[in-house]
């Protein structure tokens, strides 16, 4: 859709070009759903504020350095994490080194690096991250001092040790952004159905699984738990990665937990030391991934705490990520907050990466989140803006067969209301190509609509097909795809306590029409048994 491509641009490059429109003005719109790409713009928690050139009259920035910047970051980072999470080592068994590391890391870690830092896996990805991952860990880890107080006080008010925060390394870069093949999302991966267990919001209008607040102390709490259960840093990383029911029988089969009656909800009866992960590792009842997360974490803390020492360059400061907010009553744009308080669109978006549109909810008392230090100044400014100045126009090229009456149509407005934002279009000469300007609120159909057309297709088609790993569970394929048990097995005509086997297809979705036709035993038999009382 031409109206999808020119809105994302303009998210992306608002900023860029010289105008003098004044808010309010029919001036095209950046509030838009912006492209999966990790901002790389702010590295200070109190970004310099400097001020937001307005945008430019009716045009599409395609061929921007900024746009091109953040595509090629964006791409890089995929590219590498991609390749970071698929590759693995296929030799496990510790190996000597000439010289022990456990002097010299013993202090230094509050987990427990120094016992396995001459570990096979552990060196392999010391020397992947050295190597073709370089360029993209440098990057990381100058990424790493804006978070790291922040993370690091909620590992620590959940018990746990503040060098957890390097898990961030290994799960996305610390991308808020950050969007997996199994469709994980932000900083900190989670899937939709357990960031809303931990009370992240989801939504078509926000999804704070990009806020690196929220997501960071959801994680610390799933991580906690997690950690209660295993009684074990490197178990619950391991199970924060591959599933809790997966680690919780792999070490019953090797002795690690309760007998193998135990049922698969209950907490390990005994406190598991980090030694059980190494243990269960090499074994078959770990897939590959999950067994090689625990060394990339190692190395990856190795090169954060001293990364001069593995040939990279000193790591830049920077302040900690700190914000102010300001309450917002009803739907407005990134855009217009940015236009009204002065301040760095750039910087405002980074900020709230959260609201997928760059746009806050409609009808909903929601809080901007603007550099430190402006919120007091800037609340009353934007409480006062008129509501007809909260969400600008923004620009619609004409597509093939439309008209000036169908787009009019298509945006709910009469056709005085679109003569008027476009004085010079003769509407009877309007074709494919034409580029017209349409009232911010608009922005609002165009939102819905495409949020109810992404959850049609995913209610009403066949999302893939899954292929089990050694070791998966039910529960462990449900987490990873957002679903319930329940939807899983029926979708499967599978008992919820099925047991899985390895190469077993499971489909993921199933087409409208057909979510009944494969339910499970006991699900038949509920419906069985009701029929027969209700006769």
């Amino acid at each position: 859709m031409h109206v999808k491509r020119t809105l994302t641009l303009l998210a992306l490059v608002g900023g860029c070009a010289p105008s003098s429109a004044p808010v309010g003005a029919p001036t095209p719109s950046i509030a838009s759903k912006p492209v999966r790409a990790d901002s790389n713009l702010v590295v200070a928690a109190q970004p310099t504020i400097v001020p937001a050139p307005p945008l430019p009259d009716h045009s599409v920035i395609g061929d921007s350095a900024l746009l091109r910047r953040l595509a090629a970051d964006s791409a890089a980072d995929a590219a590498m994490l991609e390749k970071l999470h698929e590759t693995t080592v296929a030799a496990t068994d510790p190996t000597a080194s000439l010289e022990s590391a456990a002097a010299e890391l013993g202090p230094t870690f509050d987990i427990n690096v120094a016992s396995y830092a001459e570990h096979s896996r552990v060196r392999y990805y010391l020397d992947f991250f050295q190597g073709s991952a370089r360029d993209r860990m440098a990057i990381w880890l100058n990424r790493l001092p804006r978070y790291e107080p922040m993370i690091r006080a909620a590992m620590l008010a959940n018990g746990l040790p503040g060098d957890l925060v390097y898990l961030g390394l290994i799960e996305s870069g610390y991308s808020n952004t950050a969007v997996s093949r199994s469709r994980a999302v932000g900083m900190w991966q989670f899937m939709k159905g357990t960031g809303k267990e931990y009370g992240l919001r989801i939504d078509g209008w926000v999804d704070e699984r990009r806020d690196p607040l929220r997501a960071t102390n959801a994680a610390a709490r799933y991580l906690a738990r997690l950690t209660d259960q295993f009684g074990s840093h490197y178990l619950a990383a391991a199970a924060y990665n591959g599933g809790p029911g997966t680690i919780r029988r792999g070490l019953r089969r090797i002795g690690g937990t309760s007998d193998d009656a135990a049922s698969d909800d209950e907490a390990a009866d005994e406190p598991s030391a980090d030694d059980s992960f190494f243990q269960l590792s090499d074994t078959r009842y770990l897939r590959r991934e999950t067994k090689d997360y625990v060394p990339k974490l190692i190395a990856a803390a190795m090169i954060a705490k001293k990364p001069e020492k593995y040939g990279f360059e000193p790591v830049h400061p920077a302040d900690p990520f700190q914000v102010d907010s300001i309450e917002v009553l009803d739907a407005t744009s990134l855009e217009v907050v940015a236009k009204v308080g002065n301040l760095s669109l750039a910087d405002l978006l980074d900020l709230n990466a959260h609201f997928l549109h760059a746009v806050t909810p409609p009808g909903e008392r929601v809080f901007v989140r603007v550099p430190p230090g402006r919120g007091e100044s800037l609340a009353p400014l934007l409480r006062d803006l008129p509501a007809a100045e909260r969400l600008p126009a923004f620009t619609y090229i004409v597509r093939r067969r439309e008209t000036f009456r169908s787009v009019a149509s298509r945006f709910g407005l009469t056709l005085k209301d679109l003569s008027a934002l476009n004085p010079k279009v003769k509407a009877a000469k309007v074709g494919t190509g034409t580029t017209l300007v349409i009232p911010g609120a608009a922005q609002l159909k165009l939102f819905a609509a495409e949020d109810r057309r992404v959850a049609s297709d995913h209610r009403g088609s066949v999302r893939r097909i899954h292929i089990v790993k050694r070791g998966e569970t039910l529960s462990a394929v449900s987490r990873r795809y957002g679903v319930s048990v329940g939807q899983l097995s029926a979708w499967n005509g599978l008992a919820e306590s099925a047991r899985l086997h390895t190469g077993q297809r499971l489909t993921i979705g199933m087409k409208r029409g057909h979510a009944t036709a494969r339910r499970s035993p006991q699900a038949k038999k509920r419906s069985l048994r009701s029929r027969s009382r209700a006769g």
